[in-house]
């Protein structure tokens, strides 16, 4: 069994015409589960949960327009999963529970893509990276992912160490191996599993999210994982999962998790 749960449909349309290039591409590389997540940020229904210029400009999406998309593909016969790729908000956990509870998704994914004011993720940010301390960009992204996993809200923590993009990494490996460590107790006591994204690979840092020695603390602390390719054009759907899968037998893992309705089943993995 294969899966591609983190996929995007923002450079296109919400058509039949354009999810179906990426159902194609999906059935073409042999996926058995295959889900679209928008960023639930273009939504007007969540204006109330995350707010900034950047954000703000974005939000042109309705949420019935999207739902009666994957109603068309159902009533078509189409193997699609509906799924949200949410920001994760401190502070916001009411109103992102009453957005994922107000809608019928087979999963959710939970990412975190803002500390603060920045967009840790954004090209239009790249020189902050320059004038603020790593470390503590660091520590305040893995303390979401903390909160992240204790809020139980997702079922799935999108590119878990998304930080390293731009290759800005900390010089002191203990420090980095701390906030791997916390993540993963943290996780290993939620419902969330982890993906490994080949997105990295198509990045500035050249490399699979998670980094090794993170995912092989997920396997020890029995975190079940997807794989993702956050495709966000037909043809990056299941890209390089050759790597991804051989990354995730080398650190042990033999099963992948699979969901529907809001219900995970577990399957042998490739």
């Amino acid at each position: 069994m294969l899966t591609d749960y983190h996929n995007h449909l923002e450079n296109g349309t919400l058509t039949m015409d354009y999810l179906q290039k990426f159902t194609d591409a999906a059935a073409a590389k042999g996926i058995g589960s295959f889900g679209i997540s928008e960023h639930a940020y273009h939504f007007y229904q969540t204006a109330d949960i995350l707010q900034n210029p950047w954000v703000n400009e974005r939000r042109f999406y309705d949420m019935k327009d999207y739902v009666a998309l994957f109603q068309e593909a159902w009533n078509k016969g189409m193997d699609v999963k509906m799924s949200i790729e949410m920001d994760y908000t401190p502070g916001k956990h009411a109103e992102m529970e009453k957005f994922i509870q107000s809608y019928a998704f087979d999963y959710v994914i939970g990412s975190i893509h803002w500390v603060g004011d920045f967009g840790i993720d954004l090209a239009e940010y790249r020189k902050e990276w320059d004038r603020r301390d790593v470390n503590e960009v660091y520590k305040k992204y893995f303390d979401q992912v903390v909160t992240l996993a204790e809020s139980n809200l997702f079922d799935i923590v999108g590119h878990l160490d998304l930080v390293k993009i731009f290759k800005y990494v900390p010089k002191d490996e203990e420090f980095l191996l701390e906030q791997y460590e916390r993540a993963t107790d943290a996780l290993a006591n939620s419902k969330t599993c982890v993906e490994i994204s080949s997105a990295g690979l198509r990045k500035p840092v050249g490399e699979l999210y998670p980094d090794k020695r993170l995912l092989q603390k997920c396997f020890d602390k029995n975190i079940p994982i997807v794989l993702s390719s956050d495709a966000h054009f037909p043809e990056h759907v299941g890209a390089d999962f050759d790597q991804s899968l051989a990354l995730a037998k080398e650190v042990g893992y033999n099963t992948i998790m699979t969901f529907s309705n809001g219900e995970r089943k577990e399957y042998p993995l490739g």
